[in-house]
């Protein structure tokens, strides 16, 4: 009866998994018009008297709060516009001319707020400006406030009625030869006393960092690549649990050799062996679709990853299931497992070889460990779950790589 009531309870998942991925194809797609996007770049491909249009995927969120475009080329009349736009912004019009929109424009400095009439607000920009746009996290219910930036400085703020979700970076141009470069994981922060930045790094999603560099949800491979004890290890800061239970990545950047690994590991996992190598972890690697459960010879799996794919790896827990083995509990008590002080980051560090503990390796109960690969469910493997639990691991090994991680792909 288990068994069947844990098929059951699978074939709810992929089910559920494949209706968010298939929302996600549809709400999820870039928009442009009379523009060409060779990578980060940005092109006007019009005639100079209609208006080109640009419209990311995603909309800005807590988590992604701020992007910037660098100007590489004014073209004939410098009409570059950067603001937020509604999802379905019609194309023809530069961002900030129609309602619920707002943008600064580079060729008059003003700033358009649902209007086709500016407001005097910033120093127009030239090229190789740098012109930001974001939100803040300390907006009322119902207002929220945007600001723009230059080169790094802000240039002003206006309240809007909106919601983050509701607004999505936008990029307008009206001119011939006019070309930017677009950097939608752009970072801002505040200065201290001292005048340094302080960047919203999210580093504190993360217990273990080596050869790996944070910028906000992206993670960037930044070891040798040259053998296989150059691996770069990310390790959550918390284990998966009743309650967040599935984690994703996005390949954004496959690098030399899409040497890239996704899957679970216990805490104290060796910093220079891919995830799946070593005792205690399980991972999905995307160079040869290969699943590797505690060993470094894999086993025939799924279809190989390429950039642009999305991974996921959850758990599928038993109903009775308890970490703490006493009465029945609906989450993790998180506290009772230690959390470092502070992030361990050994990516300037030397390659140093690092022995893995030979400590007893206790484990307790089986669980069920999922992957996917673009909302469907590839295949799935029964595995005892290491004391103190399995902790979201990812590993890269060639140079390169980057991958987008969301963490809690499943609790919005």
């Amino acid at each position: 009866m288990d068994d069947i009531n844990l098929h059951y309870r699978f074939l709810n998942w992929r089910r559920r998994i494949r209706e968010i991925r298939e929302v996600r194809a549809v709400r999820y797609k870039e928009r442009l018009k009379r523009m060409l996007r060779e990578g980060d770049i940005l092109r006007y491909h019009g005639n100079s008297d209609e208006v080109g249009c640009f419209v990311a995927a995603r909309p800005l969120s807590r988590r992604n709060r701020y992007f910037e475009v660098t100007i590489v080329d004014t073209g004939v009349r410098g009409m570059i516009a950067v603001g937020l736009v509604p999802q379905l912004y019609k194309l023809d019009h530069q961002p900030g001319w129609l309602p619920h929109s707002v943008a600064f424009h580079a060729d008059d400095g003003k700033l358009y707020n649902g209007n086709t009439v500016g407001q005097q607000f910033g120093p127009k920009c030239c090229r190789g400006d740098r012109i930001g746009c974001g939100i803040s996290l300390d907006s009322d219910d119902g207002q929220l406030t945007v600001f723009f930036t230059k080169n790094g400085k802000e240039v002003g703020n206006v309240e809007i009625p909106a919601s983050p979700e509701a607004l999505y970076p936008a990029v307008g141009m009206h001119s011939l030869g006019e070309e930017v470069l677009l950097d939608l994981n752009a970072e801002w922060g505040m200065e201290d006393d001292d005048g340094q930045m302080i960047v919203d790094s999210h580093e504190e999603d993360w217990g273990r960092l080596h050869d790996v560099k944070v910028i906000g949800t992206l993670l960037e491979y930044m070891g040798k690549g040259k053998s296989i004890v150059d691996v770069g290890l990310a390790q959550a800061r918390r284990p998966l649990n009743t309650r967040f239970h599935y984690y994703e990545l996005e390949i954004t950047d496959a690098g030399e050799k899409c040497y890239i690994a996704l899957g679970l590991a216990r805490r104290d996992y060796p910093k220079n062996r891919h995830p799946g190598w070593s005792r205690g972890s399980i991972a999905y690697h995307a160079d040869d679709g290969k699943l590797f459960q505690g060993s470094g010879v894999g086993d025939a799996f799924g279809p190989r990853c390429f950039e642009g794919d999305i991974m996921g790896c959850g758990i599928m827990f038993p109903r009775d299931f308890n970490p703490d083995g006493g009465d029945d509990v609906d989450d993790w008590d998180l506290d009772v497992f230690p959390k470092p002080s502070e992030v361990q980051n050994d990516l300037y560090a030397n390659n140093e070889d690092e022995e893995e503990d030979e400590a007893e390796d206790l484990e307790g109960k089986k669980v069920m460990v999922f992957f996917t690969r673009n909302g469907k469910v590839v295949g799935r493997r029964e595995v005892a779950l290491p004391v103190g639990g399995f902790y979201p691991t990812i590993g890269m090994m060639s140079t390169g790589e980057k991958v987008r991680v969301d963490l809690h792909p499943l609790s919005g």
